[in-house]
């Protein structure tokens, strides 16, 4: 029986979410910093459920990295951004957590939402080899552009891509026993799916949820 040991990791490895902290990252010092208040009023007509993630996520990153990004010049902003998050926006209880996993034999997967270009880097910086996130199209030359090369790593999705990266490993599900560590109601069907569901630090929403279904909660 193999041990795998899910993780979100907005909100649930870290305190705060990571996207729009690394466009900030990545735009400043540079002209595209002026665009923060468009992207700001995309936020917002998300929110009003004017349109979802998967549109979203493009149109912010069109406004604060362009049209298309060398993967040189990426991978340096990533790997600055991935230093600050480590030192100030990991939860101490998510690094014991992974680290009893580990000891506990789980091997350990972060799966999210976020764009693999700079999670990547947040994952190798925890030790994590396997990371289930959202992809970029990119162009022939290999630049990264807006555009998603598939769906966004969210709910529903997100459960898919994760049992796509299961028959890609070779896992057989009823071979393994998984735990699955998320805050947030999106992740329902994974939660659902787990053998050991945990909640994360919850907001209302969710701590509601999980005492509905019985999945039990950890604060970190």
């Amino acid at each position: 029986m193999q041990r795998i040991a899910i993780y979100d990791l907005d909100r649930t490895i870290t305190r705060a979410p990571t996207w729009t902290p690394f466009l900030l990252h990545a735009a400043r010092g540079r002209w595209r910093m002026a665009m923060a208040p468009v992207a700001a009023g995309a936020a917002l007509l998300h929110a009003l459920r004017l349109y979802d993630r998967d549109r979203l996520k493009p149109i912010m990153h069109r406004l604060m990295l362009g049209g298309a990004l060398d993967e040189a010049e990426l991978t340096l902003l990533a790997e600055a951004f991935a230093a600050t998050t480590d030192a100030s926006n990991i939860r101490s209880g998510a690094r014991a957590r992974m680290a009893a996993d580990r000891a506990a034999g789980y091997r350990i997967v972060i799966a999210t939402a976020a764009h693999r270009f700079y999670a990547q880097a947040i994952a190798s910086r925890l030790g994590v080899e396997d990371l289930i996130a959202t992809e970029a199209t990119r162009d022939a030359s290999g630049r990264i552009l807006p555009l998603l090369a598939g769906p966004n790593c969210y709910g529903a999705a997100k459960l898919a891509m994760i049992e796509t990266w299961f028959n890609d490993q070779d896992i057989a599900r009823r071979h393994a026993h998984v735990r699955f560590y998320s805050d947030h109601p999106s992740d329902a069907p994974t939660f659902a799916w787990a053998d050991e569901p945990v909640v994360v630090s919850p907001g209302k929403r969710m701590a509601a949820l999980a005492s509905a279904q019985g999945w039990r909660v950890e604060r970190w």
